[in-house]
């Protein structure tokens, strides 16, 4: 069954930066920080920049294939090798390896990347366009991908050491989060094919980015989608040079700062700020910094690099026919300070493209919402203004003293002009007195409004309960909970409900039911 698609726009949420709104609204003081504007039309001109870069097909099909050869699924040898086509293209989304898909927004992602691959297809037929998912298994944050929040708990995946790129991790460990987790989710057909995926990616792959592609792939198969793992040490050598010029010259972090600085000029904050040397060292089993250049550093093999936050983008785009990258607010924001870095290196900035953003509604809440009164746009509002709002709204009497606070204030004023003619200095004690009185308005209209609280305390309790699961921890839904209660609603079928709603040019807040 189809979802059931309404939009609200983004800036009616309040829930974006003035650099993101800024950004989809095409402001000129934004433009000196990307090369082409985040529409279907620009794709012409990003075909023909980056068709005349020199990509290493080669060694990509090569990578992919063995990658996806020591897996057990089914090998996707025509996508893989419609790379070595110079009429094909990639567009890109990358995402960190959170266990169980992590947050909602990782679909969405993937979703909206899979989507403008078949938007570009129908607009460009010459060409051919393949959605990636780069995997960010050189992460080396464990803490932000062990833990899901599942039905107002949080599960984690307890190890005693968790070093090095995340990817590399071992998940014979997480059979305990996976019986936790059956235990939660319950016996249905919809939870035991998610468990049996869960414990096929996990308990049946050696490490954590297996694992991932693994389940990624499976959720998607159909949809021509690549999973890339780019800790691989046949791309790096493509990117050898540039690292060896972050160590020794520290080119990047120079460029970048001066982005940051004219960024800052135009009236915005940096997303993040470079290192002199933007590359850790993964030869051992940690991730180390790298603080300076050294003969050592310079002769260490391309594999033992691991690119940082600052020069993860341009390894992406050295290595991939890319055209596109499609992330979150944050991403973008810190895109937008590497143009330069880009164009100091000749290789191509490509197309940013903000991610479909999305909200889950159940029949259940949407009928709650309309016996309450209120409507999708008032949730995004804060809880106290919304409680007050609809407690004033419901009551049988008016609760409000606005009238009588003006009637006060013209009072006072006629008792200002009358005093003033005989002594002027009385003014203030005239306004100080008005003041007193008006503060004991607003706390007899405070009273009212607790009175008729405690006589809406149901509604209120509800409302409270709507405002959290919308918005749990006052974070926006898709930012906290996980696919799986959404999946047993819905099974597989739920990928294809959202691709047939997402619109990668489309920069809207959907409400699905």
């Amino acid at each position: 069954m189809s979802l059931k698609k309404s939009t609200l726009k983004l800036a009616d949420t309040k829930q974006f930066s003035k650099l993101m709104m800024d950004y989809i609204n095409g402001n000129e003081n934004l433009r000196p920080f990307y090369s082409y504007a985040p529409v279907i039309d620009s794709f012409k001109q990003v075909i023909e920049d980056k068709s005349k870069e020199s990509i290493n097909r080669e060694v990509l099909v090569e990578v992919l294939s063995s990658q996806y050869g020591k897996s057990s699924i089914k090998h996707p040898d025509a996508i893989i090798q419609s790379l070595l086509d110079k009429n094909t293209f990639t567009v890109c989304t990358g995402h960190q390896l959170c266990l169980f898909t992590g947050p909602l927004y990782f679909i969405y992602k993937i979703i909206t990347t899979i989507n403008l691959a078949e938007e570009l297809k129908k607009k460009y037929p010459a060409y051919n366009f393949v959605p990636v998912y780069w995997m960010a298994s050189e992460d080396h944050d464990f803490d932000e991908i062990k833990s899901i929040h599942l039905y107002g708990q949080m599960l984690s995946w307890y190890m005693h050491t968790a070093k090095g790129p995340v990817g590399r991790l071992e998940t014979g460990t997480l059979d305990v989060m996976i019986n936790e987790l059956k235990k939660i989710l319950g016996e249905s057909a919809n939870a035991n094919e998610l468990m049996e995926l869960f414990s096929d990616a996990y308990l049946k792959h050696s490490n954590l980015a297996d694992a991932t592609r693994y389940l990624v792939h499976t959720l998607f198969e159909g949809y021509n989608l690549l999973i890339l793992d780019a800790d691989d040490a046949r791309l790096k050598n493509e990117f050898l040079d540039i690292m060896k010029d972050d160590i020794k010259n520290n080119t990047n972090y120079k460029i970048v700062n001066k982005t940051i600085d004219e960024l800052k000029q135009a009236g915005y904050d940096a997303q993040v700020n470079p290192r002199e040397i933007n590359l850790f060292d993964i030869s051992g089993n940690d991730r180390v910094r790298i603080e300076k250049s050294t003969e050592e550093t310079l002769n260490i093999t391309p594999e033992n690099y691991s690119p940082n936050v600052v020069l993860r983008p341009l390894y992406q785009q050295k290595i991939l026919p890319n055209l596109a990258y499609v992330g979150g607010p944050g991403e973008l924001a810190y895109w937008l300070e590497y143009k330069a870095m880009f164009d100091h290196h000749k290789i191509n900035f490509p197309v940013l493209i903000p991610r479909n953003f999305a909200m889950m509604m159940d029949e259940k809440s949407a009928q709650q919402m309309k016996k309450l009164g209120i409507t999708i746009i008032d949730l995004f509002k804060d809880t106290e203004i919304l409680i007050k709002e609809m407690v004033t709204r419901n009551s049988s009497a008016d609760l409000s003293l606005k009238q009588e606070e003006e009637q006060l204030v013209a009072t006072f004023k006629e008792i200002m002009d009358k005093a003033v003619k005989f002594d002027v200095t009385l003014k203030g004690a005239v306004e100080a007195e008005m003041q007193k009185a008006l503060n004991s308005l607003k706390n007899i209209e405070s009273k009212l409004v607790k009175a008729e609280k405690q006589k809406q305390e149901t509604n209120i309790n509800q409302l409270k309960k709507l405002k959290e699961k919308f918005f749990p921890e006052g974070m926006l839904q898709e930012r906290y909970d996980t696919l799986a209660p959404y999946y047993l609603k819905s099974g597989k079928q739920l990928i294809a409900d959202l691709k047939e709603q997402f619109n990668p040019f489309q920069f809207e807040m959907m409400i699905l039911e």
